[in-house]
């Protein structure tokens, strides 16, 4: 797609636009943007999610007019449905034009379902879209627009389209109505635009549209009719030296090879093809990957082809590496039944141990160095074909068919046989995700945890994804050999000792199925040993994920303790605070916030009425030491560090005589960070801003209660999204005023409660004042984490604080 030398929306049209933004505030106006210049014609934000059969998000834009319009240095914006001062606005920069009387198509992020591709997109981003609501405009420029109202972007000159859904408050006169997984908000063929987004766009099965006109299914062709003959190009010269072709965008014929894997599912089917010969360079792969879409291709393992095709570069999401690939393909069969190329064995010193250059930004352009570093050498294998053998298991096998090894089994082992994440600089280079491309009515994959070990030859080519990065998709499984690993119950708590629990249950809601509740139950009850006072993180609203704006979890907790006491366990009680509709973030329309439980025949909460979810807590002198403003209450929540984020819970307890304050914690997830995978190296943690200003507010909050009583017994606990050896974590102990009795009291190989990617690692902590640090015990529950059939994604910790060696009687 070539570029116009004239572009027939400028500044003024812009502004015309605007005005029309702005009128139609009021009432339904002419359709402009139809005359003269450029429209959002479809959005769609379920890509991905449960029951979609699209894997991404995408824009398309719409080209009323006769003649093409430039789109160099332009954008689309992204808001969500409710935005506030400090929303971040997602911008995806454009490039190219629409052509005439035709669409534009960006493809955004992808989420972990889904089983058919987009079109050829015209352009990419990575904003994670809502699949119910939310905002997007078409601007002239790439500065984030500043407006977070529909009177405030009309004013703005820069928008040229702006396209409300699902009750978003940015919008043309009136937001479209909201869709879902499964539908998309689109204008009909002649891109109507009255300037109102509830009459112009109508809900139904989304059709996204390139600007070639492709749709979804089709790959882009090609003329399987004409034979094709030997060329004078051979499979390492497509690949070269680097991560990116030096053809690309070329059409190439006569590429020789031998097929070595199929995939015959879904929507980007297609086959391998390795060139048994070679050259001898390292840094070249010999094979490559034919895409055919959704179309089986007619080639059968062991066929001896001569392909023709487009070099194309695949890149899954921006700064995701990019996959080199052939399109628009046809080959022909030279002979059949021939030997595969002998695989590359992945052994202890086969992958380097050093993961990826320390460049400080974007390696693509880098000559590979693949003796040197781990990313190079999968780059320099990209599709061809390697093989594990009796490899360890480090990740469990998770819902897609997925699980991970190693190849350097003593990488930083943990204590059950996994692989611990033990600083930044050490992402343990040997870790491999393994998928298969066998038919699982066949041969199932299968169910393994950590420890577990895939015995024999493993085996298959070498491909990448977004999430994990490189892998192999697997034409022969290892046997699943089982290694024993099973859940172990902490120690039971004494009766001089107060037991305090954090644990996150990943996203538990009011409508959730009665399973969900009695798995977790029985995991309190047998494993846990019901403690006295449990933190809970990721607790939902009573209608879980739907966005119909409930905010109370009465059923949600009700539900729980119910569950826990018929699992023989303690009636528990509970208190929370319910934030303000979708301004926690989390799912849309689960208003995720923390919460506690504790048992009342061992604990008394201390409640100071006044807590709600605007209101801060403060800590008063009181006859006993520090008191409470409101409890529970939030600490700060209205400050901009918890935009969209969770706020931290505190609570007043009183056991044993003594008074416990305990903050639970669920800090802003690392979503949006850069992959320890990608193209930027070494990555950038952009999400840990917010939880260092998240982390200082808690610190202060700490240092008040100290303040007021050093002696108190303080708890700082929950999912803290970030690692003991942290910023986030120096914030909060730093001084010695907060210690991490994971860090203190257990082993390297135990510091962990997650597994991520094949990596162990810790993510949830349980931190204590200096009068508490000499009389803790500590235990993670090793009960989910490393399991296939795990009931959360998280392990809960256990800490008990020894009564009897108190300094201070009184306070405890």
């Amino acid at each position: 797609m070539s570029p116009t030398p004239s572009r027939p929306t400028t500044r003024a049209s812009a502004a015309v636009a605007a005005a029309a933004l702005a009128a139609g505030l009021l009432a339904p106006v002419p359709a402009l943007a139809a005359a003269d210049g450029p429209v959002i014609s479809e959005v769609y934000g379920g890509g991905g999610n449960s029951g979609a059969e699209l894997r991404h998000d995408f824009v398309e834009l719409g080209n009323p007019t006769d003649t093409a319009v430039d789109l160099s240095g332009w954008s689309v914006q992204y808001l969500p449905a409710r935005p506030g001062d400090a929303t971040r606005v997602q911008v995806t920069p454009l490039d190219g034009s629409i052509p005439a009387d035709g669409h534009h198509l960006i493809r955004q992020s992808a989420g972990r379902g889904g089983t058919t591709e987009l079109p050829e997109p015209d352009d990419t981003g990575n904003t994670n879209m809502s699949a119910t609501a939310g905002a997007v405009l078409l601007v002239e420029g790439t500065d984030p627009v500043e407006c977070r109202t529909a009177a405030t972007c009309a004013e703005d000159g820069s928008i040229i389209d702006v396209v409300g859904y699902g009750g978003a408050v940015v919008h043309a006169t009136s937001p479209a109505a909201g869709t879902s997984n499964t539908t998309s908000a689109s204008r009909d063929t002649a891109f109507t635009d009255t300037g109102n987004n509830s009459a112009d766009f109508t809900v139904a099965e989304p059709n996204p549209v390139n600007s070639a006109g492709e749709t979804v299914g089709d790959p882009g062709g090609g003329d399987p009719g004409d034979p094709v003959e030997p060329g004078d190009l051979a499979v390492h010269d497509i690949q070269g030296t680097g991560r990116t072709s030096p053809h690309v965008g070329e059409e190439v014929s006569g590429l020789s090879g031998v097929v070595t894997a199929v995939n015959a599912f879904g929507s980007a089917q297609g086959f391998w093809f390795q060139d048994p010969e070679g050259d001898g360079d390292p840094r070249t792969s010999e094979a490559l990957f034919v895409f055919t879409g959704s179309t089986t291709p007619d080639v059968a393992v062991g066929d001896e082809v001569l392909v023709a095709g487009r070099v194309s570069e695949y890149r899954p999401q921006s700064g995701a590496q990019s996959i080199t690939q052939l399109d628009r393909a046809r080959w022909t069969t030279v002979s059949r039944g021939n030997d595969l190329p002998e695989s590359v064995l992945l052994d202890a010193d086969a992958v380097p141990g050093t993961y990826a250059p320390d460049h400080g930004g974007d390696i693509t352009d880098l000559e590979l160095r693949p003796d040197e570093y781990a990313l190079d050498f999968w780059e320099a294998h990209e599709h061809m074909r390697v093989r594990v053998e009796d490899a360890p298991v480090i990740g469990a096998t998770d819902g897609y068919d997925a699980l991970w090894v190693t190849t350097r089994p003593d990488e930083n082992p943990t204590a059950n046989g996994g692989v611990r994440y033990g600083s930044y600089e050490e992402p343990n280079s040997g870790r491999v995700k393994i998928e298969s491309l066998l038919d699982r009515d066949v041969r199932p994959f299968p169910n393994a945890n950590v420890g577990d070990t895939l015995a024999g030859v493993t085996e298959g080519p070498v491909y990448y994804s977004r999430f994990g990065g490189y892998l192999v998709r697997a034409t022969t499984l290892g046997e699943h050999v089982p290694g024993g690993l099973e859940r172990t119950p902490v120690r039971e708590t004494e009766r001089h000792e107060i037991s305090v629990a954090t644990y996150n249950v990943e996203n538990l809601g009011g409508a959730d199925d009665q399973a969900d509740f009695d798995a977790l139950a029985e995991g309190f009850v047998d494993y846990l040993g019901s403690p006295d006072i449990v933190g809970l993180e990721e607790i939902q609203d009573n209608s879980s994920a739907s966005d119909d704006g409930t905010v109370d979890a009465d059923v949600t907790l009700d539900r729980l303790t119910g569950a826990i006491a018929a699992a023989g366990g303690p009636v528990y009680e509970w208190r929370q605070i319910s934030p303000e509709d979708k301004q926690d973030g989390g799912q849309p329309g689960g208003n995720i916030r923390n919460a506690f439980l504790f048992n009342p025949d061992r604990v008394r909460y201390v409640d100071a009425a006044g807590g709600d979810a605007t209101t801060s807590v403060e800590v008063l002198e009181g006859g006993r030491g520090a008191e409470l403003s409101v409890s529970p209450g939030r600490i700060a929540p209205q400050d901009e560090a918890w935009e969209s984020s969770r706020k931290p819970l505190v609570g007043h307890f009183r056991a044993l005589n003594r008074d416990v304050y305990v903050v639970t914690n669920h800090f802003n997830s690392k979503g949006g960070d850069q992959a320890l995978h990608g193209v930027n190296q070494p990555p950038e943690r952009v999400s840990e801003t917010q939880r260092h200003a998240q982390a200082a507010l808690v610190r202060e909050f700490a240092d008040e209660l100290l303040a007021v009583d050093p002696e108190a017994n303080l708890v700082v606990m929950g999912d803290l999204n970030d690692f003991q050896f942290s910023t986030t974590l120096d914030i909060l102990t730093g001084d010695g005023a907060l210690t991490n009795p994971m860090v203190e009291l257990s082993e390297p190989q135990e510091r962990y409660n997650y597994v991520y990617d094949g990596n162990s690692q810790a993510l949830d902590h349980i931190l204590v004042n200096g009068a508490l640090a000499g009389r803790v015990d500590y235990e993670v529950a090793r009960i989910n984490s490393e399991f296939h059939d795990q009931v959360s994604d998280h392990d809960p910790q256990v800490l008990r604080i020894d009564t009897r060696r108190s300094t201070s009687p009184g306070r405890g």
